[in-house]
């Protein structure tokens, strides 16, 4: 290969497909210069972005449009290769047509890692099924500052919990043929003062036992063939120059064999933003010595820049050559350098590409199939922080439904959900899903109910004119049900997404002073949360009926909180966040060490109002009879112990057991607690199960003075509970001989098995 066509394998082309089934166009975008493909394709092309996701399309017209382009990009350049074509999939294939499930952040709240990998096998076969190839996600940032905009793309504040369902994520798309990316490696959620794309300022232990133990997991564990570098730099050093994060650690340490894809714009960033590199070609030769194989979304710093820098001596052919065989080892896998490759996809075999018109409405992207997982996990994901007694609602005459919320389709959509990223363009056309809103859906839910709605006030304006109307109509219900939360959006046009950081975890405008207002009439408020973050709830923490809190929930998101409402479900799922009780006590997560916490030298309490992994049910769970079978181990050992959970209720329910690790003494400052292990228990009413705990020492590990992972022997209390706030049962332990060192090797899970109990 020419120096030329090697370095065409290294970038993308950001493409819409056509609608009328034609060949794809590129995509103009104000960071990006003009692309002609006649020029382009001669050489050859690495990727093909977001065909799919640029503007609306028919499914079935986007795949044909998709193969006949890679029909031409292979017979272009002299090896006949075709691009890869990626996709963003972050709570679903992000395509016009196709289910919106719920945000990563309601994956987190399921605690369930079986269920999210069932969703990503059916993104997958969709994505698959019209020659799409790479999915962009997940995305296993922990949060660190809740008032980072997304916090909706998270799947939690705990890097054991995000690890474990991540890599749920990207075994099931994986498993469909997919290549999945990890993002944003490593650090994107760290910036300072929960601002996107501000500078992280974190230490090597916080990004060594916070940030990275997720991708290692999913890296060990998943069979993940991508990963996307990170936008920020910490403590100066951009992710995207970073060769011992995205070389040595990732590659040489822990075995990474696949191709790093630069995030939008990232490589470029290097020189326009960041200032390490003096041009883009410098940017080009930083970023491939450190390890990033492909610029995204569009060739800029790897065309000509790159070209010029090579011929000037400035950078080395030798780390094209080096990326260029990741790539083509990846087509490789793809079956895309196959002598027999064919470009038609499995949505489009046997049809008659001459014949567009046939062809539209015959692709189907949001099965009956997909909507029942996309409910399961609604359903699940859903969090009852509090209840006085009042939910399930007992059949009330008239319901005051009223809120920005509750009469509004998008409301349970996150910002990488096709009908807000892109459909929101593009007004005339309809959102190409069932959306139901919460009126629709309590309606459906209550029908022997009269259901009245306002708005009262918007999500993020200032007026308060609505609220007397609204305060009027509560007084004369018998329950109000106040749908509260966000409006996702991207770079401002939101109060929760990319680019819409907030100030503080107050509500957003005065979404504050309409509950206020509500809570003063004296009928029940059941406060209902869809948001893309948690908020600090004021008066509603102890004074409403109920709060129920649900993170952007998705196309079946209404129809699960009115279930849970009702009583049809029974609530089960469990905070990944903890929920802030002051609005300006960040940044703070339940991973503080001891000064973290409430304590007589600060005036301002970070304790949150309901904790991290906290949730309720409409039954109720005892644990007893605790037995320690071994509660002494070396540093290379394991503690066992085994406990009794019965639902002690009328109804079916699921305990979520919590295993956290409380270390008293450490060579270095430790949380106060950490999860280390969790298990979803499913019971029947009046069902117990016998609880079996293997717990190995590596998972005290953490990373001492000197850099490496250690063990060190000593005392540790395994807190079996409910809630990071709520310990039912305590092992008292003890760990001893020699400082062990761990590396990535090591054990990252502690094993439960369950044995049905009698009696």
């Amino acid at each position: 290969m020419t120096l030329q066509e090697k370095v065409a394998q290294l970038f993308g082309v950001w493409v819409g497909a056509s609608d009328e089934g034609g060949e794809v166009a590129p995509y103009q975008h104000e960071m990006e210069e003009a692309v002609s493909l006649e020029a382009l394709l001669p050489q050859g092309l690495g990727q093909l972005t977001r065909s799919f996701g640029t503007a609306p399309v028919d499914p079935a017209l986007g795949a044909l449009s998709l193969l006949r382009t890679q029909r031409r990009i292979a017979a272009a350049n002299r090896f006949g290769i075709p691009a890869v074509a990626h996709e963003e999939c972050l709570a679903g294939f992000a395509t016009w047509g196709a289910t919106a499930y719920p945000v990563p952040l309601s994956w987190g709240a399921t605690f369930n890692p079986g269920l999210i990998r069932a969703m990503a096998v059916r993104i997958g076969r969709d994505m698959r099924a019209v020659g799409v190839h790479q999915g962009l996600a997940p995305v296993l940032d922990v949060v660190r500052d809740a008032r980072w905009g997304r916090v909706e793309e998270t799947i939690g504040e705990d890097p054991y919990l995000v690890g474990t369902v991540a890599t749920a994520y990207v075994q099931g798309l994986e498993s469909a043929g997919i290549v999945a990316t990890l993002k944003h490696f490593a650090g994107y959620s760290a910036s300072r003062g929960g601002r996107n794309l501000a500078p992280v300022g974190m230490g090597a232990r916080e990004r060594a036992d916070v940030i990275l133990p997720p991708f290692e997991m999913a890296v060990r564990e998943s069979g993940v063939r991508s990963v996307m570098s990170a936008y920020t730099d910490t403590d100066g050093v951009p992710s995207h120059a970073d060769e011992g994060l995205l070389h040595g650690l990732l590659r040489e340490t822990w075995g990474f064999t696949g191709t790093v894809v630069a995030d939008y714009f990232g490589v470029a960033f290097l020189s326009t933003l960041h200032g390490v590199a003096g041009s883009l070609g410098a940017a080009a030769g930083a970023a491939l010595t450190a390890g990033v194989d492909v610029e995204l979304p569009t060739v800029k710093a790897f065309g000509e820049p790159l070209l010029k820098a090579i011929a000037d001596g400035e950078v080395s052919e030798e780390v094209v050559d080096r990326a260029l065989r990741r790539v083509l080892a990846q087509k490789a896998q793809l079956g895309l350098l196959d002598a027999d490759w064919n470009p038609v996809p499995e949505a489009l075999a046997g049809a008659d590409e001459e014949d567009p018109r046939a062809l539209r409405g015959s692709v189907t992207l949001d099965s009956e199939e997909n909507r029942a997982v996309a409910r399961e996990i609604a359903e699940q994901g859903v969090v009852l922080l509090r209840n006085d007694g009042i939910l399930p609602l007992a059949r009330p005459a008239r319901i005051a439904l009223i809120g920005p919320n509750a009469d509004t389709p998008t409301a349970v959509l996150g910002c990488y959900s096709f009908p807000v990223h892109v459909g929101s363009q593009h007004p005339q056309m309809p959102a190409g899903i069932e959306l139901p809103t919460l009126r629709e859906a309590l309606a459906a839910e209550f029908p022997d109910s009269e259901v009245v709605t306002a708005q009262g006030v918007s999500v993020d304006g200032l007026s308060t004119s609505g609220i007397a109307e609204a305060a009027a109509l509560a007084r004369d219900a018998d329950v109000v049900v106040l749908a509260l939360g966000d409006r996702a959006g991207l770079f401002g046009r939101g109060t929760s997404g990319e680019g819409c950081d907030a100030e503080s975890l107050s509500l957003p405008g005065v979404q504050q002073q309409l509950l206020d207002t509500l809570l003063d009439t004296g009928t029940p408020v059941v406060l209902t949360l869809l948001a893309g973050r948690p908020y600090a709830l004021g008066r509603a923490v102890g004074e409403a009926a109920a709060v129920v809190q649900a993170f952007f929930p998705g196309e079946e998101g209404t129809t699960a909180v009115a279930g849970i409402l009702s009583g049809r479900v029974n609530p089960s799922g469990r905070l990944p966040v903890s929920v802030p009780r002051l609005p300006g006590a960040q940044p703070s997560t339940y991973l503080a060490a001891r000064l973290g916490q409430a304590g007589e030298s600060s005036s301002i309490d970070p304790t949150p109002a309901f904790p991290f992994g906290h949730g309720l049910t409409y039954t109720t769970f005892d644990w007893t009879d605790l037995s320690v079978e071994a509660g002494q181990a070396e540093t290379d050992g394991e503690i066992r112990a085994a406990f009794t959970v019965r639902n002690t209720g009328d109804r079916a329910g699921a305990e979520v057991v919590q295993v956290y690790l409380h270390d008293p003494v450490a060579s270095v400052v430790q949380p106060v607690q950490r999860l280390i292990g969790y298990h979803r228990l499913p019971l029947a009413a009046g069902e117990a199960a016998r609880v079996l705990l293997t717990v190995p020492a590596d998972l005290a590990s953490f990373t001492g003075r000197d850099g490496r992972r250690v063990v060190e022997p000593g005392d540790l209390e395994l807190r079996l509970g409910a809630s990071s706030a709520d310990p039912r049962l305590v092992v008292n332990c003890t760990l001893t001989g020699q400082v062990r060192e761990v590396d990535h090797t090591r054990s990252l899970h502690a094993r439960f098995t369950t044995q049905p109990e009698q009696g």
